[in-house]
């Protein structure tokens, strides 16, 4: 085990499956104090449970401010302080057409993959700076996952390229705010491309697994899809103390996408 977060305590999001599960397991492979947040109990718990002593489950449905306040209250009365925020949790939204789209989804993608993030940095925020006078190191680190689909629009998932957007623009401002109180919290984005996580499974249940991988890896340049721990390792990156001169920046891990070397559309069907 490195020990680069040994004694320091983080909230994974969407930690229950897939990109937060693995980064629930690299940052207690670091030595990190875990908080597997979740709406999903039975998979979260076992998440925690697996992992071991450094973890533990706590049911979280991002988009409702309550369950924010809960969950910080919880964390700070077990550990006296919180290091490290990791908004994951989202949903795809559906790939419906503009004209199809229900006012209702797009609420609901925008209540969970946007405003769950926004009430995660204020409310981490807040325990961040409550607790960095009893950190010799002070402040903290907040990671956004956005996605690709915030940097280039999409014929597809339309209001998760909206809310994705929103995500990175949303990591800028909280970035210039904590830089501007001299706060010491860091907030940075990840872009992810294709991961094969349980967002894909419409897919998978469509063509199956292993063609639905081929499908998506062939519009990746470097010809496959990003596994879960990969993302993690971006994670792990900007939560910790390597990355202390990185605010406000987005750290993209997709594969070529973005690059401008055949660019595809990642979404469509296969």
């Amino acid at each position: 085990m490195s020990e680069d977060l040994v004694g320091k305590v983080a909230i994974v999001t969407g930690g229950a499956s897939g990109i937060g599960d693995a980064t629930c397991r690299l940052l207690a492979r670091h030595g990190a104090s875990v908080v597997v947040a979740d709406i999903q109990d039975d998979l979260g718990a076992r998440v925690a449970r697996e992992i071991g002593p450094l973890a533990w489950f706590h049911k979280l449905d991002v988009a409702v401010e309550a369950e924010w306040e809960a969950l910080l209250a919880a964390v700070l009365a077990r550990h006296g302080r919180l290091d490290i925020l990791v908004n994951n949790a989202g949903i795809s939204g559906g790939t419906n057409s503009v004209e199809d789209f229900t006012v209702e989804l797009w609420d609901r993608t925008h209540a969970i993959n946007l405003d769950g993030v926004f009430l995660g940095c204020k409310h981490a925020i807040g325990a961040m700076k409550t607790t960095s006078v009893r950190k010799p190191e002070g402040g903290g680190a907040i990671v956004n996952i956005s996605s690709i689909a915030g940097l280039i629009g999409s014929a597809g998932p339309f209001a998760y390229t909206a809310s994705k957007g929103a995500v990175r623009l949303l990591t800028k401002s909280v970035a210039a705010w904590c830089a501007q109180e001299r706060n010491g919290i860091r907030c940075n984005s990840v872009h992810p491309g294709g991961i094969d996580t349980p967002i894909f499974n419409p897919l998978w249940q469509m063509v199956g697994h292993e063609a639905g991988k081929n499908f998506i890896g062939s519009r990746h340049p470097i010809g496959h899809m990003g596994e879960p721990g990969d993302i993690a390792e971006a994670v792990l990156y900007l939560a910790s103390d390597r990355s202390k001169f990185v605010t406000g920046s987005e750290l993209v891990a997709d594969g070529g996408i973005t690059s401008g070397v055949q660019r595809r559309t990642l979404f469509a069907a296969p």
